[in-house]
């Protein structure tokens, strides 16, 4: 294939150059403050131009769609190569995790927000806060770049096909993860973080206060974090604190039942039916209806 001559790529490229523009402030929504705009606009940009020197008119697609799917996969790049979250909020993170740990082996339940909030000395905001960005890094270093599809989250210009396959298992036993967790913690994952619903909003359907529906989503990501780890990274596992009891006991059933599912689902060789939510059974209103086409 012959390229296309110069006169036709500069034309091309300032043409789309607002492409760029919206994929980045699109991004930009979704991922931390600290990650840098300059950083994701000069990673598109130079996909843009990339792009335009290897688009083929004679396959039949549209350069926007061809260069759209080259730019988000650069984005996507450039997100895997920086951390999601600031050092300050996972220095913070590690402290309010042995805190929660220290309360629940001591009060034999997980604590509440206020409990929490007053043993570590901040206010409920601001542990909410910090949640919030752990949250969203842990969800989105798997999900990858915001409003990409499937495809494109998976298929990136540098990816490795060991790597390739390593995301997808990543996806598939997180699809599994959050189909086993019980529907409350579900549906505020789901709501959540896929259909990007505010908290109040999901609390007023699930009846419950804005703090409630906080603790049930810090509930449901240990949960995913528990089952992902026994998968993927048993190195990473945390002892119980009670071996044998009640909460030891659900845990490794959860995980049991998320390691059926994902054995049961990709056995059938239907990764496309595999790597999509399956809908809340009896969700009111739209819990999970605008579900982000994969997973995770």
């Amino acid at each position: 294939m012959a390229p296309i001559p110069l006169p036709q790529q500069d034309e091309l490229i300032t043409s789309h150059v607002a492409l760029v523009g919206h994929i980045v402030r699109e991004t930009m929504n979704r991922v931390p403050a600290h990650v840098s705009r300059d950083d994701l606009t000069s990673a598109g940009l130079t996909a843009l131009v990339q792009a335009a020197q290897s688009f083929d008119e004679e396959r039949g697609v549209p350069f926007t769609r061809y260069a759209a799917r080259r730019v988000r996969g650069a984005i996507l790049d450039e997100l895997r190569s920086v951390d999601w979250a600031s050092r300050s909020v996972r220095r913070r993170a590690r402290d309010l995790e042995e805190t929660r740990s220290r309360l629940a082996a001591t009060l034999g339940r997980p604590a509440s927000a206020d409990e929490i909030a007053s043993a570590a000395g901040l206010s409920v905001a601001e542990i909410e806060s910090n949640d919030d960005d752990i949250a969203r890094a842990q969800v989105l270093s798997l999900q990858g770049a915001a409003g990409a599809t499937l495809e494109e989250t998976l298929v990136s210009g540098t990816a490795t096909p060991e790597e390739a396959l390593e995301h997808t298992e990543q996806l598939q036993y997180l699809v599994a993860a959050v189909a086993e967790l019980p529907h409350r913690q579900r549906v505020v994952v789901e709501g959540y973080f896929f259909a990007e619903r505010p908290m109040a909003e999901i609390a007023v359907e699930l009846g419950v206060s804005e703090s409630r529906i906080s603790q049930i989503r810090a509930e449901a990501l240990v949960q995913l974090r528990d089952a992902m780890n026994h998968a993927l990274a048993p190195e990473l596992v945390q002892p119980a604190a009670r071996p044998g009891g009640c909460a030891a006991r659900r845990r490794d059933q959860y995980v049991a039942a998320v390691m059926a599912r994902h054995e049961s689902t990709t056995g059938r060789g239907d990764d496309r039916r595999v790597l999509a939510f399956p809908p809340v059974a009896s969700a009111p209103r739209r819990a999970v209806a605008a579900s982000a086409g994969l997973a995770g």
